[in-house]
């Protein structure tokens, strides 16, 4: 049987970047195939990270990634696991979630995460200085075809079909 883990990175404190929690929690609700964990990281970097060596074939992080397109954009995106290489070293803060420095931390462990891809929402509204609780209209409405490409993407997985690179939907 083969392992996924679908995980959900944010903070509920700033509007939109809790776009992964919420993800993580209406998908945990759905009935899912044997081997699929989903769990809601939110900016528990070192409990993500010792997760990520647990041995799954495969990852789906679920992440506000802000690209520069209009808010509510759901984006499927293969990270470049070579390009860790080339970033400096930065150590992991426990009090916020950075993937990339996750990933790094992975790395230096001696972890391999293998078959990646992160699912993204284009923010409207992130952190701010008063908080923000609850996510935008745009994210909100991007939650629904967000599990629709994680749940497809699973399929994928668990019949073997290779997916594609990278895809951009605008929601």
């Amino acid at each position: 049987m083969k392992k996924i883990l679908v995980a959900g990175i944010g903070n509920i404190f700033f509007g939109d970047d809790a776009f992964g929690c919420e993800v993580a929690s209406r998908l945990g609700r759905r009935s899912l195939p044997d081997g699929v964990t989903v769990k809601d990281f939110g900016i528990r970097s070192y409990d993500l990270a010792y997760a990520l060596m647990d041995n799954y074939d495969a990852t789906i992080l679920v992440d506000a990634t802000p690209q520069g397109n209009a808010p509510g954009t759901i984006y499927l995106i293969e990270p470049d696991i070579k390009k860790l290489d080339d970033l400096h070293e930065e150590a992991v803060n426990s009090h916020s979630m950075n993937p990339v420095r996750v990933l790094q931390l992975v790395r230096s462990l001696g972890g391999n995460v293998g078959w990646l891809r992160v699912v993204g929402c284009e923010p409207a509204v992130l952190d701010s200085e008063e908080g923000a609780m609850g996510l935008s209209e745009k994210a909100q409405a991007a939650v629904d075809p967000a599990i629709e490409m994680i749940e497809s993407l699973i399929r994928e997985i668990l019949n073997g079909v290779p997916n594609r690179a990278t895809v951009d939907s605008q929601t």
